[in-house]
């Protein structure tokens, strides 16, 4: 498994692959962005062309992502700029057909690996026509905008009702790289880390983004759960937290074929009971009072 860093800062993504992080995204998406997560709690990316360079430098052998915008006119610009600052691999956002994808690694020409990300429910439709593309190297799926689209009202549903597998039928049976979703630290999260780690093992995921709540005393400046008593930095909470990532990703590793079953079906439950949930009604008693128009 690789682990995915999205910073902009060269000193975290250097920390990060000191860590043992394998891979940095520098998020260049902003078009349409705010429209479609504006309000919802979603980061949306302040990175910047000019950081790719940055970040480069500070991270010789990682692989470092870039995520582009969706197509635009602009499009055949970003792409060169980001392969001239040192991307070794670009995602394409929020595309639906097949003509998108082929457009994308037409622009990159081979000189980088190219990522689709798949997140809407036309690109999903259309996985076949894609999926075995030349020159397209990975597939990943996007919960986030996905789910959404899909009328889901947790963002795992997707992964509960077996979608994400059949993704990643298509995508080995295409001999594409494949991953989905975040995650969460091992024991935190609506769905916890630990039981998201598992399915990415199930489902012979390469990759996975990591969530701000590895890095979030960074933000916040105190540590959390207990560290301020350890005495530790930010920077050795996010270091711990990586290392028992990783070992809890080779004890999975080991699991046999009826405790990889028994992960999956808690999977589903858990899922499950989330989803029902968050699709109950608010009672009238804690929802805002109209205001009066007598």
């Amino acid at each position: 498994m690789d682990w995915i860093q999205i910073t902009n800062n060269p000193e975290f993504a250097a920390l990060a692959q000191d860590c043992g992080v394998g891979r940095i995204m520098v998020d260049l998406e902003r078009l349409g962005k705010q429209a479609r997560q504006g309000g919802l709690g979603t980061f949306i990316s302040d990175h910047r062309p000019e950081d790719i360079a940055r970040v480069r430098a500070a991270v010789p052998t990682a692989d470092l992502i870039v995520r582009v915008n969706p197509l635009h006119a602009g499009s055949s610009d970003e792409i060169e700029q980001a392969i001239a600052a040192g991307a070794d691999t670009l995602m394409l956002p929020m595309f639906e057909q097949r003509t998108a994808v082929q457009t994308f690694l037409r622009h990159i020409a081979g000189r980088a690996r190219g990522m689709a990300l798949l997140e809407t429910r036309a690109a999903l439709e259309s996985l076949p026509a894609w999926a075995a593309l030349p020159g397209l190297d990975e597939i990943y799926v996007g919960l986030n905008d996905l789910h959404r689209q899909l009328g889901a009202r947790f963002m795992f549903e997707p992964l509960g009702n077996g979608m994400v597998e059949r993704v990643a039928r298509t995508a080995h049976a295409a001999g594409k790289r494949f991953g989905f979703g975040g995650i969460a630290r091992l024991d935190e999260g609506m769905l916890p880390g630990r039981v998201v780690l598992a399915e990415h093992l199930r489902l012979g995921s390469s990759s996975v983004i990591l969530s701000r709540t590895f890095n979030r005393e960074m933000f916040e400046g105190v540590p959390k759960h207990g560290h301020a008593q350890a005495g530790l930095g930010w920077q050795a909470v996010y270091r711990r937290e990586i290392a028992r990532l990783r070992h809890a990703a080779d004890v999975l590793a080991t699991r046999t074929p009826d405790e990889v079953e028994n992960d999956r079906l808690l999977a589903c439950d858990l899922i499950g009971k989330t989803a029902a949930i968050l699709s109950e009604p608010v009672p009238a008693a804690t929802q805002p009072q109209q205001a009066s128009t007598a």
